[in-house]
């Protein structure tokens, strides 16, 4: 399967009037958003661009009903009520009324959670570790990738509210074992990178962020993923 991958959103209501463009080009089967739609530098009190955000990601889930959403932790935080980097506690009812919006347009509850699996690609927010699969999964249950990521989604707030959780954990920078590294491949955001590309069993691809003075950290560009044979490229 191709799949067009959205990385972390953060305030840019345009990433998805260029995925809804793409996905009718028909260069991809579906697309996978691995989400923190809200916070950006300095818009903490720009209500209207949060609406507008959220907005755009709504009317992009109807018109692509199949499309998986992975959470991030600034979209977490608000469900949460945890402060991050950026957060709004003016935006805090939007963003939660909106997430529930979003929620409720899928028509199936499964299509957003912390990790997606299609076929031996996963597709999270920040990355699945080793350590952390053995400590919230049962051992017997290890090597079944499916009932990995079906526990792991069932978890709360205690358990991934953490720097090594799925949501949080940064392989860029870290140095753990990723799960299953020789079988599975992540596709992950979460960490802003000067480019798309992989390293290891993970493939980075927040290249949509920017810096403080709104300028780009890296070239912008979507991430086209063959789930099959691991081939992708990057789409500007």
């Amino acid at each position: 399967m191709k799949v067009l991958v959205i990385p972390d959103v953060h305030l840019k209501p345009r990433m998805f009037d260029r995925a809804d463009s793409l996905l009718k080009q028909g260069i991809a089967d579906k697309a996978v958003c691995l989400m923190d739609i809200p916070d950006d530098w300095n818009q903490e009190l720009n209500l209207d661009l949060y609406v507008r955000t959220f907005d755009r990601a709504i009317r992009f889930q109807k018109d692509h009903p199949d499309t998986l959403w992975s959470y991030g932790n600034h979209d977490l935080c608000y469900v949460w009520d945890q402060r991050e980097t950026g957060f709004s506690i003016n935006a805090l009812p939007v963003v939660c009324g909106k997430i529930r919006e979003l929620k409720w347009s899928l028509p199936d509850s499964t299509q957003l959670r912390y990790i997606h699996r299609i076929d031996n690609v996963l597709f999270l927010h920040g990355g699945l570790t080793d350590d952390f699969v053995r400590r919230y999964v049962p051992a017997g249950s290890y090597d079944d990738t499916d009932e990995v990521v079906r526990k792991i989604n069932a978890l709360g707030m205690d358990e991934m509210w953490s720097d090594w959780s799925p949501i949080w954990y940064r392989p860029q920078y870290e140095h753990g074992k990723m799960y299953k590294p020789r079988k599975l491949l992540q596709v992950v955001g979460h960490t802003p990178m000067e480019y798309l590309g992989r390293v290891g069993s993970v493939i980075s691809c927040d290249v949509f962020s920017t810096y403080n003075n709104g300028d780009p950290i890296g070239p912008q560009e979507y991430l086209l993923i063959d789930t099959e044979t691991w081939e992708y490229k990057g789409i500007k």
